[in-house]
């Protein structure tokens, strides 16, 4: 597929933004393995004695109280991050992380850009709840998410985007819109298919 040169695409943005659903039909597509961090994050919570459920859990206050304690904990984050590094040594991956696109030298990177109110309403729509309430669990999950980056290797998630190949606006794209799209950027870039 690549002619013998490993595959590794970071996909990236904030909460709500559609990274995780984009970057695993990404890797289905092209056959490539997928990673996330949010789901290695996870399964440390659930060894630390965290009741961790599938889907729109970093929004509840279990979740909010795990972000606090990785702030607390920086060592949760940098041992993710490694074994991050490591699927990503073994290529033909793609990674679902706020820090590879950092911390890794190679690959293609991608920013999903979403505003605040998109994503907001994203995450009511997902987890059943208010507009008011995801907004308020989101915004409170950043600034601790954020604060943690920043203190382990000084970058400003969601405004430094310096590593970044291409930076989708998905405000107004669809789950598959968002996926056709990244499918053409891919093939063209990464690929080199017309």
């Amino acid at each position: 597929m690549s002619g013998g040169k490993k595959i590794i695409i970071c996909i990236s943005g904030l909460a709500g933004s559609g990274k995780s659903t984009a970057a695993r039909k990404i890797a289905k597509h092209y056959g490539l393995k997928f990673y996330s961090g949010g789901d290695a994050l996870k399964a440390v919570a659930l060894e630390m004695g965290y009741k961790v459920s599938e889907r729109g859990w970093w929004e509840t206050e279990s979740g909010i109280q795990f972000v606090g304690e990785r702030l607390r904990n920086l060592e949760i984050d940098r041992r993710v991050d490694e074994k991050m590094m490591e699927w990503a040594r073994e290529g033909d991956v793609v990674l679902d992380s706020w820090t590879m696109p950092w911390l890794l030298k190679e690959g293609f990177k991608i920013w999903l850009d979403a505003s605040e109110e998109v994503r907001a309403a994203r995450i009511a729509r997902r987890d059943g709840i208010s507009f008011e309430e995801a907004l308020r669990r989101m915004r409170e999950r950043e600034t601790k998410t954020k604060e943690i980056y920043q203190k382990l290797y000084g970058f400003k998630l969601g405004e430094d985007f310096e590593p970044f190949h291409v930076i989708l606006d998905v405000n107004n794209l669809n789950e598959d819109e968002v996926f056709e799209t990244l499918r053409l950027i891919i093939d063209k870039w990464l690929f080199r298919r017309s």
